[in-house]
């Protein structure tokens, strides 16, 4: 027998490539398609080429929870879609690549959205909604139409402003929503076309300059008034003032308060608007759904409004949410880059590679969901929910980057569902086109236009 060491080499699979340009041609007309049609035609892992990069799709909950959580450390946010956004969002925790500087902000903010403080922001939601359904009560006697998707974005940027930020800004709400929007909707036309760079200033690049400009002056000023205040709150942003850093005691200049409250604004609001926006879509197209939830209302609540102590029995009013989000994912994509070579089910990650996979494609995988394109609340009873990986449904994402405020985000989404639907059901405006747009979040590209029937 010879003593030769043998070498035993270990076969890695190959991942295909997509090499269609006109196939990649509907990645800018219809993203959500040509994400979601990438597993059927490739299986759930390929690359393609974005621009000069390329890109590692994935769709496999193994997948990503080895990018999310087995291997975090290897996949940092210093990717396009973040980079994106940075001219509106700064160095925010959302943008902020990772390493010490994202802990130390993480840490930083933990604390004010600890369970037993969302506990204690019920009220706020509940009479922010309430308030609401006063200014409802004139379109719904008239028979006029809402748009329940603008409706809901100040509804929850109220909501945000009040719980986390101690300051009413109702008064600020339309012009901090239209600013972020038409931002928000220029940047996606930007990353199809990045030329010429921002600094040129073109009639749309000043547009978007202005906007930004709009939205620094809202935040701008509720930093400033509270640094004048004299009274004591308790709240996160108290507290991102009064940090201060370990090593030289300096606390947070206006740039970077500018960035914390900026982020928190947008990524409190928008995500949360968006969700409830869908959630009425599709509970209007869905009668025996909301029948059910309308049943468990009526059994919980007896009328009243209601409270942080009735969501462990609002069951089906979870279920609900949850399964819009699986349908309509608020973060419709997410992106990484690996640092270093990785595997991936047996596939080669080369390092400073970019990996991303689509939340909406992953939530109607067909191997993980019993009913994939249908609105199944059931999808999420708590026998359905310990049979699936837990990282076939990620709206939130996952791991040590999971967002910061998804308890407060299903506190606050659950209350403003049970609290409205108890006053009104919706019905869709016959032949409004109701398409998603997938922007920074996954909004209704034309809002959502309603009819209000009082109950």
């Amino acid at each position: 027998m010879s003593n030769e060491t043998k070498q035993v080499s270990i076969d890695t699979k190959t991942i295909p490539v997509l090499r269609s340009m006109s196939r990649l041609k509907e990645l800018q007309h219809n993203p959500l398609e040509f994400l979601s049609g990438l597993t059927a035609e490739f299986g759930d892992i390929v690359q393609i080429k974005l621009f000069f990069w390329p890109v590692i799709i994935i769709n496999h909950p193994d997948y990503i929870k080895r990018v999310l959580q087995e291997n975090y450390r290897n996949y940092d946010k210093n990717v396009p879609i973040f980079n994106l956004f940075r001219p509106i969002l700064g160095n925010g925790l959302v943008t902020n690549y990772g390493g010490e500087s994202w802990l130390r902000q993480r840490r930083l903010m933990q604390p004010a959205f600890h369970r037993q403080r969302t506990a204690a922001l019920g009220t706020i939601i509940t009479e922010s909604t309430r308030q609401l359904l006063t200014q409802w009560e004139g379109p719904a006697s008239r028979g006029e139409a809402v748009d329940v998707a603008d409706t809901m974005m100040h509804l929850t940027l109220n909501i945000v402003g009040r719980s986390l930020f101690g300051i009413d800004i109702t008064g600020k709400t339309h012009t901090f929503g239209k600013a972020f929007s038409d931002a928000n909707a220029f940047l996606l036309e930007y990353f199809n076309r990045p030329f010429p760079p921002l600094s040129v200033p073109t009639p749309r690049h000043r547009r978007f300059h202005r906007d930004v400009r709009s939205l620094d002056k809202v935040v701008y000023e509720i930093v400033q008034q509270r640094r004048a205040s004299q009274e004591a709150h308790e709240d996160l942003l108290s507290m991102l003032i009064e940090a201060r850093d370990e090593e030289t005691g300096e606390g947070m200049n206006d740039q970077q308060l500018r960035d914390e409250v900026m982020t928190l604004l947008i990524a409190g609001h928008e995500t949360v608007a968006n969700a409830l926006a869908w959630a009425w879509y599709l509970l209007a197209q869905h009668p025996e759904v909301e029948q059910k939830l309308q049943a468990e209302l009526a059994q919980v609540l007896a009328g009243r409004p209601p409270t942080i102590e009735d969501l462990p029995r609002l069951s089906y009013t979870r279920m609900v949410f949850e399964e819009s989000m699986r349908l309509y994912p608020p973060v419709w994509i997410i992106m990484r880059k690996s640092l270093a070579e990785d595997t991936l089910g047996g596939y080669p990650i080369p390092a400073q590679t970019y990996i991303a996979w689509s939340t909406y494609a992953m939530h109607r995988h067909p191997e993980f969901w019993e009913r994939p394109e249908e609105f199944y609340p059931e999808h999420f009873t708590t026998e359905q929910v310990a049979r699936r990986p837990r990282h076939a449904y990620i709206p939130f994402s996952h791991g040590p980057r999971i967002c910061i405020g998804n308890t407060f985000a299903l506190t606050e989404a659950q209350l403003v569902l049970a609290t409205i639907a108890q006053r009104y059901s919706m019905k869709l405006v016959p032949d409004h086109p109701v398409t998603p747009n997938p922007l920074m979040t996954l909004s209704p590209r034309q809002g959502i236009r309603m009819y209000l029937q009082a109950r």
